[in-house]
This record gives C-alpha cells, structure tokens and sequence, in this order.
C-alpha cells in the first residue's frame, strides 16, 4: 500500500462524529421548530449549486444542506464524513471508499454508492462547469459503484492523497439525492435548490436579500437546535453591526473593522477573530490585449513595488492581516517565504515603468464591497499608490458579488478590465489548494484562475507535485514555484486577513475552520 502524509485518516475502517449518529443523536424537541437564527453576510450567493461553487462564505452555507464523503476539521485536518474511510490499491491507481449506512436524502432517496457515483460524474463531466474540482476530472477515470456501501475511483495518474481527499471535501463535489441532477435535464448544468443529508434543507432564497434553511428533523448525526436560520444579505459592514448590536441578527461576519475595540468592550456581543488562510491581491490581466503593457513582468513588478502594504494593513485593515510573504498563507502546507517580498519604493515602481515605456499606463481597476475585510476602502489606497507613480487609474469601481462573480470569472477574450481584487480562502489546507488560481488548467470557464497566467515552468512543478508522493520533494517543487510566480508578478501581491466574526452574547457554539469557513449549525441559546 502506498504511504501517505495524512496520519490516522488514510485507511479508517470506521468513523463517527462526536454526539452522531442515529443511535447517539441527543433528545429531541420538536417544540424547537419556531426558533430562528439570523446571520448577516455580507455578499449574495452567485450560486447555491454545489458544483459551481466560488464563494468561501456561500460555500458555507451550502455545506449546511449538502455534505462530502470528506470534512475538514476544526484543525484544518481531513476527516470522514459521508465516506467511513478510504484505502488506496498498491498500484496508487483507484481508491475504494466506504460509505456511511443509514443515510438518506432530505427527499426521502437512500444515500449511496450509486449516488455518489451520479453527483462525481456530473461535477467530473467535460461539459460541467466545476472551478472546484481542481485535477480531478482529468486524474479520475472512472467512478464505480462496488456495492451499495463501496465507491471505486479508478485513476487515469497516481494523485497525492492530500489533493484527493481535499478536493472530496469542497462542496464542488458535495452529494446530492440524484433525483435533483437527472442527466439531460436543465437541473445537471444549473442546480439551485440543491437535496442534500445535511443538517439543515435549503427552504427559500430571495436574491439579494436572504436565503432560509429549516432543520432537516431526520438528519442522520447530531441535530441542531434553531429550527431556522436565515442568512440575511448586508452588504454594508456598518449595517451589519448595527443589526447584531440590536439583536436583529445574531451572528455577523466582517464587522467595521475600525470598530473592533469598541465591539470587543460590548458585553452584549462577543468577537471571534478567527484565523483564516485567505490572500488578497489584485489579479492582473497578464494576456490583456486593451493594456498589452501588462504582459510585460517588469511592468507588473513595478505595480507591485508602489504599494505599501504595511501602511494600508495599520490604517485601513486596523492591523486585521499580514502582508504576504509568498503566494499562499503560511498556515498552508507547502508554503514557502519568498526571499525577495516586494518592500515600498515608489521611486524604484517608477523607474521600472520609466525602462518598460509604461510612464503613461492607463488601466482599470474593480472591487467588491463587503467580500473581504474593507475590501474596496483597500482598493482605493491601491489606486491612489499606483496614481502616486504616475499610473492613470480608471476606478475603483465596484459592484454587487454576483456581478462582480460574472465580470471577472471570464474567459480572456471576454475581459473587460485590466486589474480586479480578488482573494482566494483554500478549501483545504495544502498547496494545491493554494496554487490552483496559477494553473493555466483552471482558466475560465474551467476554474478561477482570473490572470490567465501561463508560464510553463510553473505549470510542469504544479503537476509533478500533484505525482510527488515524497512530502519533502513535493514541498520543493511548491517552493519552487512560488517563488517563480512571485518573480512572474502576476498579482499585486496584497495580505493575508484574518477572520472576524461578531455574535451576540446569547447565543453559543458558533464555530469556525481555518480555510475562513464558519459554522452556526450547531448554535444555541446560551
């Protein structure tokens, strides 16, 4: 058998969460179904459809009704969930799976292999549309139904296991009652009201202004206590901590960040700053035809060498994040500290536009607002930076998240903007989670990677690290490459954020996973 770097979850005979399970599910009160929990986020879901998922925040709330064959633990390690336990063959080419017994869909429909099976080929489907599936729809071969408990993956390459298992955590490849993903079907491309086991039905979504889950009385592991959550859409930061300050809503996710001491000092509330594995950056169009300057690396360096990250992190983001030290978030495994960071030099940012014949770059700029920590407040110090060396900026302009979602997740030959802010939160705590929006594979349509960068020296140490099954040779071949991408400058390499989360003083168990991912489903009253 092949050895793997995932101590105690490689092969796992049996699981069982804590407090699980149909036999060691506590008592229940069905007098509880009145009671609610409101959440305020701050961006509206692009999509509730597992498999298309692009959104940290909207994943979570996906991952209430829809659950994996893998989760992610409070640790950040991978654990069973739907799936019991895996084995790997000798050969490392197929993966037998063990399947949870006893489950079944919110709809009625047993939970099983061949239902796994349906949901895995449709998110691996050449016609899906899945920026979450990373490798797998080209390392997977085949996905067969041993016998009602028992998943066979059959693999076209070895695959290291921590890319596997990880990917068979994100809610792209979330298990669905496959009466609701029937092939031909408009519902197989496009699934908004998704039927999951989870502890939670999806009920109702508004867009723009909520979305509603209801307690699934029959879930299989431990039940919740709110009978309802409702997931309030608050774009406005300050509005959203008005609203958690008057018990309008219990629980808030990016307060003001300005307004952190004074929230922590609130007994009435209680603040959570959670630790996160989320970059921020502004992703450069490095093929943009508009601004053909861009393609030049020398040009984007200097970009990169206008901005003061240490003074926009104390004075905009009240010191909530780090400036980033290499591609990906040191809590990631495989990161590697860049040896050459980009310091502040504006007269060095000037110079190098001066020698590329970029004195006068025109280019345009975007921004989300409530996605990230003072996301476009940010984007308008970046702007002012790059104006500051004589770079003519056109915005920041900014915009609803499913718009925004819809104008940069493009292919290149429908770009309309030079540079946009973008951060990137992985699903799953290694490198090739983090590395997954520097793989030309994961252009769109086929994943985020909203760049477009292409440099075949990385491309080559990303897909022999996917084969390494040597920790150390793979952690240097991700070394490698992030400090050829950091060369390469294909962002505007921005900080690493923590999480805040604000909730009232009320209610407990609100919880948290460092991939920036949080967790009410098992909130109560205090």
């Amino acid at each position: 058998m092949r050895a793997h770097r995932l101590p105690g979850i490689a092969m796992i005979a049996s699981f069982l969460l804590a407090a699980c399970g149909p036999g060691g599910a506590p008592a229940f009160d069905r007098s509880q179904t009145s009671s609610m929990l409101t959440v305020a986020i701050g961006v509206d879901p692009d999509t509730l459809d597992p498999m298309r998922q692009t959104t940290t925040t909207v994943q979570d709330i996906v991952k209430m009704f829809v659950e994996m064959l893998v989760r992610v633990d409070q640790d950040g390690k991978l654990q069973p969930s739907l799936a019991t336990g895996w084995q790997e063959a000798p050969d490392a080419l197929s993966w037998t799976f063990t399947l949870r017994g006893g489950v079944r869909f919110s709809d009625g429909v047993p939970f099983d292999a061949a239902a796994v099976k349906a949901n895995l080929e449709r998110a691996f489907d050449p016609a899906s549309t899945c920026p979450g599936c990373n490798v797998l729809p080209k390392a997977i071969k085949s996905v067969d139904a041993v016998d009602p408990l028992h998943v066979r993956l059959t693999m076209n390459m070895p695959l290291a296991a921590e890319i596997l298992l990880g990917v068979l955590s994100h809610p792209a490849t979330g298990i669905m009652s496959p009466r609701v993903i029937t092939k031909g079907t408009p519902a197989y491309a496009q699934q908004e009201q998704p039927v999951g086991t989870g502890p939670y039905v999806l009920k109702d979504r508004v867009k723009g202004d909520h979305v509603t889950l209801s307690r699934n009385d029959d879930y299989w592991g431990r039940r919740p206590t709110y009978g309802q959550q409702v997931i309030k859409i608050v774009p406005d930061a300050a509005t959203r901590e008005a609203l958690v300050r008057s018990g309008q809503a219990q629980v808030i996710l990016l307060p003001p960040i300005s307004d952190l001491p004074s929230l922590q000092s609130d007994s009435t509330v209680k603040v959570m700053l959670a630790p996160g594995d989320r970059t921020v950056f502004i992703a450069i169009n490095t093929v943009d035809k508009q601004q053909p300057l861009l393609q030049n690396a020398q040009v984007r360096q200097a970009l990169n060498y206008a901005i003061n990250r240490d003074a926009i992190v104390k004075s905009t983001l009240f010191g909530a994040a780090e400036p980033m030290t290499s591609t990906m978030a040191p809590s990631i495994s495989g990161y590697c500290q860049v040896p050459n960071p980009y310091r502040y030099d504006p007269e060095l940012a000037r110079s190098m536009l001066q020698k590329a014949n970029a004195s006068n770059l025109t280019v345009t700029l975007i921004a989300p607002t409530g996605r990230y920590i003072q996301d476009f407040q940010a984007s308008q110090n970046v702007a002012n930076a790059l104006r500051a060396v004589g770079v003519n900026v056109q915005g920041p302009r900014t915009m609803d998240w499913p718009s925004y979602i819809g104008t940069v997740n493009v292919p290149p030959d429908r770009a309309s903007v030079d540079l946009h802010m973008l951060g990137w939160a992985p699903s799953y705590l290694d490198a090739d989670a983090a590395m997954v929006l520097l793989d030309p594979g994961q252009i769109p349509p086929r994943g985020l990677a909203t760049a477009y960068y292409d440099n075949p020296a990385v491309s080559a140490l990303i897909k022999k690290a996917q084969l390494e099954a040597n920790p150390a040779l793979r952690a240097q071949e991700y070394c490698e490459a992030q400090k050829q991408v950091w060369n390469d400058a294909p962002w505007i390499f921005l900080w690493v954020q923590r999480f805040p989360i604000v909730y009232s003083s009320q209610v407990t168990g609100i919880g948290s996973v460092p991939i920036e991912s949080f967790s009410t489903v098992y909130a109560q009253p205090a």
